[in-house]
Order: structure tokens, then C-alpha cells, then sequence
């Protein structure tokens, strides 16, 4: 099945997401006793589906994406590249989700509705750079209501958050393709994020904690990040790019 969707030129992350809904409906079957086994636990991703030819961006193309963009979609790219933010997550957030030095993640948006984060280690506090920090008062400065239960990114009417498909469509793709950057997507921004400060800190569990990723059960357990350490990271990471 998986070879049929890649020979037909779904890309590598599309079929991975098809292997693992397949693994999720059928662990969910076992649980609830229809099945006994999980036949897509033997699924593999085939070689013929295409992996993109870029996966992140370097430190230049970093620059050329902020410098390509207006003020909102520029603080909401931030949020993924800077932060390491779930586009979901992004749109999720409320004022009163922010603190001094991060932002607590404990909702975002999945298909038009507000959702849990995606896993358990989602739910978390995301270190914020000084820069950034300072980029989301102006835009708070600005905004139309900066009360602590107003989307930091509304729709036009408020009472709901930015369409991620929307802004994408008309605000922050057309300027990225028109730099050469049309290669570059949500899932793109977070390897990113991820890339460049596994080059600059040699703390694997640090990146981790800060993407709400898992590295393996023992170490998650017994080892956590400190949310001051991650704000030294992401300062370090703010502070390697050129200057505007």
C-alpha cells in the first residue's frame, strides 16, 4: 500500500504520516480487543518516496526568510524557527500564554479546532529569546486586544485565531518563493530550529525539551532542561544571525 502512494509521488513526510495513522488505528483496534496483533507495526517507508532535496535552512537563509516578510507573519515565523514552535501551536497561543522569558504550551489548533497538544511532552514551557521577547511586545503594543485571553494571531473578527492555510497561502509563501525560498514550509522552519542549535550546543536533551520531543523514556525521566538553560540557547541562536 505505503509502495503504491510513493510510486505514485507522495513525498517521504506524507508517507510517513500515512504509516503512522496506519499504526494508530490499528494499536487502538488491538486495544480494544477487535484484533489480537498490529499489521502495520511491519510497515516500512518504501525508497521510492522523494525526500526533499532541502531540510533546513542555514544561518543566510535564515536571514533572507525574516528579511522576506512583514511584521506579523515575520514574529509567526520566529515562533518556528527561533522558538521551535508547531505551526498548531503557533496559532493556539493566547496573550496570557506568555511569560517574561517563554511561553507556555498547552493548547494549539488542529483542523479548525482548538486541541491538547499533540503528546504529552508537547505541553511545555518554550524558552524565548530576547529579540523575540522583544518583537512580541511591539506587536502586543499594537494589536487590537492585548488582553490576556485574546489570540495573539486572531482572524479578523477576534473571536478566532489566524487560519494557518490562509496566511500561508496569501502572506507567507508568495514572499518565501520570491527569494528563492519556496522550498520552505512549518515542518522546515522546525528542522531548522532544531539543525542549527544541535550546531551550536552539544545538549541533545536541551533541543528536545525545547521542541516537546522525546529522546528515550530513561533519560526523559531522570533528565529535564531547565527553562533558564534553554532561554541561554535560543538567545545564542538569536544572537548568530546577521545582524538587520
Amino acid at each position: 500500500m505505503l509502495g503504491e502512494k510513493a510510486a505514485k509521488g507522495l513525498s517521504y513526510s506524507v508517507v510517513a504520516h500515512l504509516r503512522w495513522d496506519l499504526r494508530q488505528i490499528f494499536r487502538m483496534a488491538v486495544s480494544e480487543g477487535y484484533i489480537t496483533k498490529n499489521p502495520a507495526e511491519l510497515l516500512f517507508i518504501p525508497r521510492e518516496a522523494e525526500r526533499p532535496e532541502h531540510t533546513a535552512m542555514s544561518l543566510e537563509e535564515v536571514q533572507k526568510c525574516f528579511e522576506a516578510l512583514e511584521q506579523r507573519e515575520r514574529l509567526i515565523v520566529k515562533f518556528a524557527v527561533l522558538a521551535g514552535l508547531r505551526p498548531g501551536e503557533i496559532f493556539g497561543l493566547k496573550w496570557g500564554h506568555i511569560a517574561t522569558t517563554h511561553v507556555y504550551i498547552r493548547q494549539r489548533v488542529y483542523r479548525g479546532e482548538i486541541d491538547s497538544p499533540k503528546t504529552s511532552k508537547s505541553v511545555r514551557k518554550a524558552a524565548l529569546a530576547a529579540g523575540l521577547l522583544d518583537e512580541i511586545e511591539l506587536w502586543r503594543s499594537i494589536s487590537l486586544d492585548p488582553s490576556d485571553d485574546a489570540w495573539v494571531f486572531p482572524s479578523e473578527n477576534g473571536k478566532t485565531p489566524l487560519g494557518r492555510d490562509n496566511v500561508w497561502r496569501r502572506r507567507i509563501g508568495p514572499k518565501l518563493k520570491a527569494v528563492g525560498l519556496g522550498w520552505v514550509d512549518f515542518h522546515a522552519m522546525r528542522r531548522t530550529h532544531s539543525t542549527l542549535m544541535n550546531e551550536i550546543h552539544d545538549d541533545p536533551k536541551l533541543v528536545a525539551d525545547q521542541l516537546g520531543h522525546t529522546l528515550d523514556v530513561n533519560q526523559n525521566v531522570y533528565t529535564q532542561a531547565s527553562v533558564a538553560r534553554r532561554k541561554v540557547a535560543v538567545d545564542a541562536l538569536e544572537n548568530a544571525l546577521p545582524v538587520m
